[in-house]
């Protein structure tokens, strides 16, 4: 597994080897050992699965409350995915990196705890499979207002043309959000 570091500290694109022939292909998308080896979690609570069409956005999501890691991949479709650094005392504190994944690349994208999370749907319907370091927790839901105009987020597809939920068209301004002033261990 290939891994490509972004331009925030501790977010990270993968690479995994795509085995193909003529009836298809074959890779892995978690592996024990090559994780464990990579100091990437091991230990995952759940995995989600989310099917949108195109021009829907997600996000941007996090918990204050059993924060999450992600492991973030696209089974079908392509999709704009976007981490924002929400750790405090961090020099890319509010910064984000918006990183294209879909199912022919295979690429994966690894968001540790502390940023908030998000995408856009490129092209649909996308299938949208991620899993999680920490439990679901409803108290500790956290939503930043997906087209803040203090975060600049090109989302890659036209601001007018897209399609959110009512509770990600209500999230928080960055400058009101609960931030991360330090990680829990």
């Amino acid at each position: 597994m290939k891994v490509i570091e972004t331009a925030l500290p501790g977010v990270l694109i993968l690479e995994p080897r795509i085995f193909a022939d003529e009836r298809g292909c074959f890779l892995e998308t978690w592996n024990l050992d090559r994780f464990a080896a990579l100091n990437l979690p091991t230990h995952w609570v759940q995995d989600n699965l989310s099917v949108s069409r195109s021009n829907v956005v997600r996000g941007l999501h996090y918990q204050s409350i059993h924060p999450q890691g992600k492991l973030v991949r696209v089974a079908s479709g392509r999709v704009r995915d976007v981490a924002v650094d929400l750790r405090r005392h961090s020099p890319a504190f509010g910064h984000h990196v918006a990183v294209d994944l879909d199912a022919d690349s295979a690429r994966m994208l690894w968001i540790p705890v502390g940023f908030a999370h998000g995408f856009a749907v490129l092209e649909g319907p996308a299938t949208f499979v991620y899993k999680v370091t920490d439990i679901y927790c409803a108290a500790g839901e956290r939503t930043i207002l997906w087209n803040d105009p203090a975060l600049a987020i090109d989302w890659g597809i036209a601001p007018d043309a897209a399609i959110v939920s009512a509770k990600d068209a209500a999230g928080a301004r960055f400058a009101e959000a609960d931030v991360f002033e330090e990680l829990p261990a």
